[in-house]
């Protein structure tokens, strides 16, 4: 398999290069390497598709950041780190043009009546608008998954119309001024030759057709609001701001077109008692010397009910007991984190006549002396055993 070429070398720029700056290095070599300008040339689409891919990451920080710390291997394998297996396709390029060349430009027009395979004949599928919502989950459900019922209002299609805006559906016709394909063309004379820029129709705003009589039911939406309720399955591990994607549950467009998305933003609901940490969650746990100086059993709250441990004779403060498999799940994973019972020996604030008068008597006692041996970690040390070992 050949090695890949530096990003950079192939568009001819540095690590500092400006937005402004790799646009113009991205516009040159397209040009340079269109393959109608270059019929002969059998290399001139894989130069042209691989400037496309070196711009998609170079462009988008997040997939730069990434390059430039781990090269190609940090890509996940695919071309662009945004493209399938098989690297971009030209569809995927065009799409890109009216970024680079700008909207107006007869360049940018080119490229995007190029997209459709030849001219601008094909109209373009129209989306609708993205929902999001904000939905909070208790630790609980963030540790072992959970299915929801939620309600959206959203546009859905008018089924008295079947989602043209038309009255029963039929009164409407083709645009005569595009023919019905959305898009008015011209011949536009550039450095490369006659170019077909295209636009979208100033009659029918890109729809293709005319609604002659209104529905009575959307008013010539071709959509209706209504409150419709949406099941949704959360995998466990989610965490605060994790956003998650029903794909056609959004809006559907007026008069036609595809539904956009529901996206679903995770809220953490605070635990009572449990501290989650990464996959992790913590307990405090307060016991009086008495116990801790003799032992005890004690129950503790987990994420799936009560627990029981045992606390040793002579337990100390600051002492981390660690009950495995016990925290939250981890997300698109198998493993499981753990909880995190913190030991604090509480230390009353008030004592009684009698109280003290015990106390007293047992203060100069030998046993009641500190003495930490060696074995005796202080806390930073036990934090990073348990953190990190």
């Amino acid at each position: 398999m050949a090695t890949k070429r530096d990003y950079y070398e192939i568009l001819g720029v540095d690590k500092n290069v400006s937005t402004e700056d790799l646009k113009k290095a991205y516009r040159k070599m397209a040009i340079k390497y269109h393959p109608d300008k270059n019929p002969d040339d059998p290399t001139a689409e894989e130069k042209f598709k691989e400037a496309a891919e070196a711009y998609d990451v170079l462009n988008d920080p997040q997939k730069k950041a990434r390059y430039d710390q781990f090269g190609h291997a940090g890509m996940g394998g695919a071309a662009g780190g945004g493209y399938g297996a098989g690297g971009p396709s030209m569809e995927d390029i065009f799409s890109q043009f009216g970024d680079v060349f700008g909207d107006d430009s007869p360049f940018g027009s080119f490229f995007r009546g190029a997209q459709g395979g030849g001219g601008g004949g094909r109209q373009r599928v129209r989306r609708g608008s993205d929902l999001r919502i904000k939905l909070k989950l208790n630790l609980q459900e963030v540790a072992n998954g959970v299915e929801k019922k939620i309600k959206v209002k959203r546009h859905v299609t008018c089924n008295t119309c079947g989602g043209n805006g038309s009255k029963n559906g039929t009164a409407v016709q083709t645009c005569s001024t595009c023919s019905g394909t959305g898009q008015t063309r011209k011949v536009v004379n550039t450095m490369l030759g006659q170019m077909v820029s295209t636009s979208t129709c100033p009659t029918c705003n890109g729809e293709g057709k005319l609604v002659t009589d209104r529905c009575d039911a959307c008013f010539g939406e071709g959509r209706v609001l209504q409150e419709d309720v949406i099941p949704i399955k959360i995998p466990a591990g989610v965490a605060e701001g994790i956003q998650l994607s029903v794909g056609g549950k959004g809006n559907v467009p007026p008069r036609g077109g595809v539904a956009g998305d529901l996206l679903i933003v995770i809220e953490e609901e605070e635990d009572a008692d449990l501290k989650r940490d990464g996959n992790n969650v913590v307990f405090d746990l307060y016991v009086n010397f008495v116990d801790a100086a003799i032992g005890t059993n004690v129950e503790v709250p987990t994420i799936d009910g009560k627990a029981r441990i045992t606390l040793e004779p002579g337990t100390q403060s600051g002492k981390i007991l660690r009950l495995k498999g016990k925290g939250i799940k981890e997300l698109n994973g198998y493993g499981r984190g753990d909880e995190l019972v913190h030991v604090n020996v509480w230390t009353p604030k008030m004592l009684s006549a009698e109280e003290r008068g015990i106390l007293e008597k047992l203060r100069n006692s030998p046993n009641f002396q500190p003495k930490p041996n060696k074995n005796e970690k202080g806390f930073f040390d036990k934090m990073k055993d348990f953190f990190h070992g």
